[in-house]
């Protein structure tokens, strides 16, 4: 399934539900969960999920947490309030559109 395009459209809508639904989240586990949650289809790379996350920790939707684990520290990531807030925003708005190009793809025939 070529979807590549479709995600990067919807990866900031998909991380904020992550972290709605999981709580806090480290890079690694969100690449791992989108791939079992999505069958496989769905694949985060390193390239699209960091500038995500960035951005939406600079926009005060997330906030990270430094955890040393051994010699290496791992990030750890967690909505806001604001974050949560946009979250249900954007799921919203992504079902809708969904119905819409459900509209689109499958009109019903006219009566006539």
């Amino acid at each position: 399934m070529k979807t590549n395009e479709l995600l990067k459209g919807t990866i900031k809508t998909i991380l904020l539900n992550l972290l709605a639904e999981q709580g806090r989240m480290y890079g690694y586990e969100m690449v791992q969960k989108v791939r079992q949650q999505s069958a496989g289809a769905f694949e985060l790379t390193e390239g699209a999920l960091y500038p995500a996350l960035h951005k939406l920790e600079a926009s005060g939707l997330l906030t990270t947490e430094k955890v040393h684990i051994g010699k290496r520290v791992r990030k750890y990531y967690r909505l806001t309030p604001a974050g949560a807030k946009a979250r249900e925003t954007k799921v919203s708005e992504f079902a809708e559109f969904v119905r819409s190009m459900q509209l689109l793809l499958n009109p019903k025939p006219a009566a006539g």
